[in-house]
């Protein structure tokens, strides 16, 4: 990725989990004990070798840009590109606030034209996952195709069909027909959000869109171009877990307590870093009973915590009992309380012996900063 630009938009699902995005963008919503979601396309990014990244906001990224900082954990901290936190307003007087993709690329042509890059890679934050860019990038090269888009072949059912796009491949992995929003069910090639074209293509095509008021950047970049232009498809094969809903964030968490899942999200070879807090190791008291969960540090154990996802600093005191829970940071669970099913925000209060259950398939959401 040497000469290739980053672009990130990190709030472009928001509504998809409204309830994580109240206070902060898609991006800095919290994952697996210590990460944010931006957290893995940007470290996949760092892994490829990348020197320039833009990071387009929109609203509630205050919490994102204390997250990111300068991006020194993703050796993106320097003097000439680095890490870009792109402001929501663009260039064009007459914009506004971008409202999608094409009116948010049209605002930062002048960042993207800017760069020595000769390719642009775009990424989206609503999957968990770890995929190799370098790759994707070569292979888009040696394709010699104008527009090249990753997918996955995952089940789609009935409730979730109108969340995404998929596509049909013809011979070369070449993409014959793209489904925006389909009606189907059953396994399907599923497009990841993630994209890589030439510079100077990607500014004709969108100033194109922008200019004709076409401001969708699924329909009138990619499913208009199939058949015009040739777009290769590159399929991904490792664990994808996608925040399509707040039963998608929880199922995406329990999923990282499996092994499989983690092995695919976090190789030796593709670190996933993230900001470093410095914080004390999980101090676990003498009645404490821990089994299948990920706790970040700083984290008090003095209860008992089973198959649970617990981040930084969260305290569960003696006599509680949490099963399959998300607890967000700063969290204390007091005396005698007992939880099931339950994902709760940052800087939550559960008194003693409080009695909050959900079910695997509908848990309990307790809102940030919230008390019970």
């Amino acid at each position: 990725m040497k000469n290739t630009l980053g672009i990130i938009f990190s709030d472009m699902h928001d509504h998809m989990v409204s309830e994580l995005t109240q206070h902060r963008c898609m991006g800095s919503v919290p994952v697996g004990g210590r990460y944010r979601l931006i957290d893995f396309v940007l470290s996949s990014m760092a892994n490829a070798g990348a020197e320039e990244a833009g990071v387009i906001t929109k609203t509630n990224y205050l919490s994102l840009m204390d997250h990111l900082g300068t991006g020194r954990e993703w050796d993106l901290s320097r003097k000439r590109g680095g890490l870009v936190i792109l402001p929501p307003f663009g260039s064009l007087s007459s914009m506004g606030m971008y409202q999608n993709r094409v009116e948010a690329l049209a605002g930062v042509m002048g960042y993207i034209r800017s760069t020595s890059a000769e390719y642009v890679l775009g990424a989206d934050c609503d999957y968990v996952y770890n995929p190799d860019f370098a790759d994707f990038i070569a292979s888009h090269i040696k394709s010699g195709a104008e527009i090249s888009v990753m997918y996955k072949k995952m089940e789609v059912s009935g409730e979730k069909g109108g969340d995404v796009s998929t596509f049909l491949l013809g011979q070369g992995s070449n993409v014959v027909d793209m489904l925006i929003h389909p009606k189907i069910v059953g396994e399907q090639n599923v497009y990841l959000n993630v994209f890589v074209m030439s510079k100077r293509f990607l500014e004709r095509v969108a100033g194109d869109c922008y200019s004709r008021n076409r401001m969708s950047f699924n329909r009138d970049i990619l499913q208009a171009n199939v058949g015009k232009h040739d777009i290769h498809a590159y399929e991904f094969t490792g664990y994808a877990g996608r925040f399509d809903s707040m039963r998608g964030y929880y199922k995406t968490n329990m999923d990282l307590l499996g092994t499989d899942a983690r092995r695919s999200l976090f190789p030796q070879s593709r670190p996933v870093y993230t900001k470093i807090r410095d914080t004390a190791p999980v101090r676990y008291g003498l009645d404490a009973k821990i089994s299948n969960s990920l706790l970040g540090d700083g984290c008090i154990i003095e209860g008992e915590v089973e198959d649970c996802v617990l981040f930084r600093g969260v305290k569960v005191e003696k006599g509680a009992k949490l099963k399959g829970c998300i607890v967000m940071q700063g969290t204390q669970i007091g005396a005698g309380s007992n939880l099931e099913h339950v994902i709760t925000d940052k800087d939550v209060t559960i008194a003693e012996n409080r009695k909050v259950a959900g079910f695997s398939t509908y848990p309990v959401y307790i809102s940030k900063g919230a008390s019970v």
